[in-house]
């Protein structure tokens, strides 16, 4: 029943990023990303699958980079199936952008197909290379996809408790900070309003009006 439990957990918190698109051809083109994020030390792996060829009049380019604007990898001019895997090293989001620079002379529209598909942890490992090496039984292998899958998310939920907490500090000493503020400011406005009546007395007097 535990086993079950958990296949169908599996199965419902299992997701494939996968996204189908065209990507028009410009002189000036802009860069389409996608973002995602990701834990620190899990691998993602990204599959493009494009259109066309090398040298038909467009010039495909990848850049990946996180949100700080390192790049992880990046590959140009290409065509056809592309994979490329790299290890987060810390917990953060990152982009996949795609453009398509126009190479062609005339006026006539071009884009590419692409396929994106994103895989990071678990979903990114070679199982079937994993299972020939350690000579895994195929209900073996789905076990230790679910209880990867299963750390996984402990490790996201740890994640988030501790932003949330991070986040809670941040607005309690916000809150603090205003409060003093706004109590320094009715001391500023109040003082200054007792220094005009009592300077509008003293002018009144010297000038024999009260």
């Amino acid at each position: 029943m535990k086993l079950l439990s958990q296949l169908i957990l599996f199965c419902l918190v299992s997701v494939i990023n996968c996204l189908h698109f065209e990507l028009p051809a410009s002189k000036t083109p802009e860069q389409v990303c996608i973002r995602d994020f990701v834990n620190e030390g899990q691998l993602v792996v990204i599959n493009i699958n494009s259109d066309g060829r090398v040298g038909d009049g467009q010039e495909l380019n990848l850049y990946v980079r996180d949100s700080n604007g390192n790049e992880y990898r990046n590959k140009k001019n290409f065509a056809g199936d592309v994979r490329v895997a790299f290890t987060s090293p810390s917990s953060t989001s990152f982009d996949i952008c795609l453009e398509n620079i126009a190479t062609f002379a005339g006026g006539v529209s071009k884009s590419r197909s692409i396929e994106l598909d994103i895989e990071s942890g678990s979903e990114a490992r070679d199982w079937n290379l994993i299972s020939a090496n350690e000579k895994l039984k195929p209900v073996e292998v789905e076990l230790r996809r679910v209880e990867e899958l299963t750390d996984e998310i402990v490790d996201e939920l740890a994640y988030l408790k501790n932003r949330e907490e991070r986040l809670r500090d941040t607005n309690e000493s916000t809150n603090s900070r205003v409060k003093y503020f706004s109590i320094l400011i009715i001391i500023v406005l109040t003082s200054l309003g007792a220094w005009q009546i009592n300077y509008l007395r003293n002018f009144f007097r010297s000038k024999h009006i009260i």
